[in-house]
């Protein structure tokens, strides 16, 4: 009985001196403060990583008096601006929470970073004339998705966003639009072949079974290593920002084309294309990206999106195939074409932006050389 009025004794001390002024004020009020904080970045967290819807006006049919060029140049200045107003920002660079712990948003921005580049790597060739302007957008849309630092990835965009808006005012001012034909389109066409294959391969590295890929047109010795676990859904969420941007991105190019698509019969294929990318965007009504096998009780996330993305390469590569018949010029890459490991241009990886905490591919040329750890994409 003594002990025990003694520890008693004891425990009362304690909670008398936590509750006496000079403890009182400090810790419940700053107990108060961390969960009320931690609350609002979990809101903020589930907030800030709902990926933005496909807009149905993008469909519109263009202007009679528009300029030829405009509609593509506002697809792809709209990637730009998704990735710096939507909410919460460009995440992919965040130093603090929430974004510090989010990991499928920065992996969605990584992929319609890597689309914007592509098409901003084709525009020369598609404007002729003087494309010097889109040659210092290029330039903006390059480097190390991460920098954090002076010039900041959003301070690129930025600087990207204005030099389209005003190549676009000059085109609406008098200056010769886009060529009438299909040029440009073709190599353009080619390299987004060439980045769906490989990121149908990186979706496919997930699958257990190789019995799974025989309907993909993949082999299995030739797939990456597996990917780790951790990393299936920043791959499959990569997928869903590349074929989201690239649905912008062909639509706004075949409002431009629209009348030279359907005099070369190709109208119909475009379409197709379109609408298989539409199918990858359709709702995850899982709250986590599930890789199950067979018929069993979970569904395979990872092996769905790499279905569309592989029949969107293949209607690519058909579409590149058909355009020089149809006036659009040879299929040849452009020059500085973009890494097919990640959709980054080859400057990138010559700059060293290999992002393994988030999935950026190494500096490599081999598609297939992927580190282990490389899982956003």
């Amino acid at each position: 009985m003594v002990l025990k009025r003694q520890a008693s004794d004891r425990r009362r001390r304690r909670i008398e001196a936590l509750e006496r002024p000079q403890y009182g004020w400090l810790w419940k009020p700053l107990l108060a403060a961390l969960v009320i904080y931690l609350l609002v970045a979990l809101g903020l967290g589930i907030w800030w990583s709902r990926t933005p819807a496909l807009e149905s006006g993008q469909e519109a049919s263009p202007a009679a008096d528009a300029v030829p060029g405009t509609a593509t140049l506002d697809g792809l200045s709209g990637l730009v601006v998704t990735l710096l107003d939507k909410p919460g920002g460009y995440l992919r660079n965040d130093l603090a929470p929430p974004g510090l712990w989010l990991d499928n948003m920065p992996a969605w921005e990584l992929g319609v970073l890597s689309q914007a580049r592509r098409l901003s790597q084709a525009l020369p060739a598609m404007a002729g004339g003087d494309t010097a302007a889109l040659g210092a957008v290029q330039m903006q849309l390059e480097g190390d998705s991460r920098d954090w630092f002076y010039p900041s990835t959003e301070h690129r965009l930025r600087q990207a966003r204005a030099g389209l808006a005003a190549y676009r005012e000059a085109l609406s001012g008098g200056d010769d639009g886009f060529a009438a034909g299909g040029q440009g389109i073709a190599p353009w066409l080619v390299g987004v072949a060439q980045g769906l294959d490989d990121l149908g391969r990186r979706l496919s590295a997930s699958v257990g079974s190789p019995e799974a890929l025989a309907d993909l047109d993949l082999e299995a010795e030739g797939l990456p290593r597996e990917t780790p676990w951790y990393r299936v859904d920043n791959v499959f969420f990569e997928a869903r920002g590349q074929t989201w941007a690239l649905h912008r991105l062909l639509t706004a190019v075949g409002r431009d084309r629209a009348e030279w698509l359907e005099d070369a019969g190709l109208a119909a294929r475009w379409g197709m294309l379109v609408a298989e990318l539409e199918r990858s965007q359709r709702r995850l009504w899982s709250p986590v990206v599930l890789n199950g096998s067979g018929f069993g009780i979970f569904a395979n996330h990872s092996l769905v999106m790499a279905n569309h993305v592989l029949r969107a390469r293949d209607l690519s590569r058909e579409l590149a195939k058909a355009l020089p018949a149809a006036g659009g010029g040879e299929p040849a890459v452009p020059a500085g074409v973009v890494n097919e490991a990640s959709g980054v241009p080859t400057q990138d990886a010559a700059a060293g932006e290999v992002d393994q905490a988030a999935g950026d591919a190494p500096a490599s040329g081999d598609a297939m050389a992927l580190p282990e750890a490389g899982g956003e994409h």
